[in-house]
């Protein structure tokens, strides 16, 4: 990619990030109401847009080789336990990533044999 085709390209993703940021405002300026449909949608959203992310995440996890699941079982359960704690998507989205990541690579023995519990 060129310089020029680069510069086009993060020209055109900030127009239209700021497009879709600016339009809401510009179509229903303050003290009009948006119609339902959009409030409904502001609504149902966020929690379709995260279950969609969770079965793309975990669609090709095979319960019947390697490690069957386990790795991406237990991260999904740390995740829900966090969310159910503490209500921070972010804190409950970090510590499920670290905690499978954690499995996957192999740290939690490397951690465990370095302090001496003998995994």
């Amino acid at each position: 990619m060129t310089t020029l085709q680069g510069t086009l390209t993060i020209g055109i993703v900030i127009l239209g990030t700021m497009t879709t940021r600016f339009l809401p405002f510009l179509i229903w300026p303050e003290g009009h109401r948006p119609p339902a449909f959009v409030t409904r949608l502001g609504q149902v959203l966020p929690a379709a847009v995260m279950g969609m992310l969770v079965v793309y995440s975990l669609r090709k996890t095979s319960l019947t080789g390697g490690d069957h699941g386990v790795y991406e079982a237990v991260a999904l359960l740390v995740t829900v336990l966090m969310h159910c704690w503490k209500r921070n998507m972010m804190a409950s989205i970090a510590c499920g990533t670290l905690t499978y990541m954690a499995l996957v690579q192999g740290w939690i023995p490397l951690a465990a044999q370095a302090l001496g519990l003998g995994w």
